[in-house]
């Protein structure tokens, strides 16, 4: 029996890639065809496709690619009610991301269609580029590379107040000890600095010879150096503001490669101006693009990227390797590692 497989890549995770990985993981003597699209992410920003978030592409274009498809893998292609009505053929849907966000999980249920996701694909990237901009904030890198950009050669930076600050020595505060978290803190140890940790779902021996394990309040006030890891929920959105920045030693630096929401830009921006904080690093934004004349686009101390943390040529591969993984339990009759509603797989 053929098994007809969409393999819907983007510019990123190719679907060269997914088809690769598929015919790599289906068992012996599978019979696959893979159908191949690219949807135009990210050459277009992701957004809300009806009623998904972060989805490149159309419903139309999607109901008609996934037209006799028992099987999509896919990174941001929308997986909506509409969609779900007009492919009653489809029975996974396995999205190669930290989560399902562009799936209406609750419609496929109804529909009985499993959903798939990938945790910690982007994990070391994400850790890597975390300490790249902790690096670059915490020595000045964004305005003196600007000013050498435009012709500047600035000799005061050497200027005893204009300085940055080593890691080695430094007391940095991780806010999450997660995939991603927990990697940085171990870089940051094995470069000589003293980590604090704010994670309420993380017990202290989890952290045991790494870090220690502390109150956000606490973290805050003691942290040179603050790096958010946090996932956004009712909670945590705006959990760093005008308060929490005033808390922190007077020329700090914080960094944010997690998610936007997590932080008040603006109280970032009037505490770089004050020089409460000595400098910033950020790689997500309360709205992306960041729009033209944003005030984080002019405020000195800042290090600015668009949230390509989790862009590396490894995690393409790794995506497109744990979703075709899944597509291979799958038909193996096998448990899924990593389903979001596994009652519709067990059913």
């Amino acid at each position: 029996m053929t098994t007809t497989v969409l393999a819907a890549g983007d510019h990123f995770v190719l679907p060269g890639l997914l088809t690769a990985e598929l015919r790599a993981a289906a068992p012996a003597g599978a019979d696959l065809d893979v159908r191949e699209t690219r949807l135009p992410w990210p050459h277009t920003p992701f957004g809300r496709v009806a009623e998904v978030d972060e989805a490149s592409g159309t419903e139309d274009d999607m109901i008609e690619a996934l037209s006799g498809a028992r099987i999509c893998v896919t990174q941001m292609a929308p997986l909506t009610e509409r969609v779900l009505a007009a492919c009653p053929g489809l029975e996974l849907f396995c999205v190669s991301r930290g989560g399902p966000v562009n799936a209406n999980l609750e419609a496929a249920t109804r529909h009985g269609v499993a959903v798939c996701y990938a945790p910690g694909r982007n994990a070391v990237a994400t850790a890597e580029h975390t300490l790249a901009l902790i690096l670059a904030a915490a020595r000045g890198v964004g305005d003196v590379h600007t000013d050498l950009k435009h012709g500047t050669w600035r000799g005061d930076y050497y200027d005893y107040d204009a300085c940055g600050i080593e890691i080695d020595g430094s007391l940095v505060g991780l806010v999450g000890f997660g995939a991603i978290g927990s990697r940085v803190a171990r870089v940051l140890v094995a470069m000589g600095a003293t980590v604090l940790v704010h994670d309420p779902y993380v017990k202290p021996e989890a952290v045991d010879g790494i870090a220690q394990l502390v109150p956000l309040d606490e973290l805050l006030s003691r942290s040179r150096i603050v790096s958010l890891h946090a996932r956004v929920t009712e909670e945590t959105t705006g959990m760093i503001g005008a308060a929490e920045i005033a808390s922190m030693p007077r020329g700090a630096v914080l960094v944010n490669c997690a998610r936007g929401a997590l932080v008040d830009y603006e109280a970032v921006c009037d505490a770089l101006d004050s020089g409460r904080l000595a400098g910033a690093g950020f790689d997500v934004f309360p709205v992306e693009p960041v729009p033209a004349g944003a005030r984080l686009l002019s405020t000195p101390g800042v290090v600015l990227t668009p949230h390509i943390a989790g862009a590396s040529r490894q995690v393409a591969h790794k995506a497109a390797r744990i979703v075709a993984a899944e597509v291979g339990r799958f038909l193996r009759g096998e448990e899924l590692a990593h389903c979001a509603n596994p009652e519709v797989y067990r059913r």
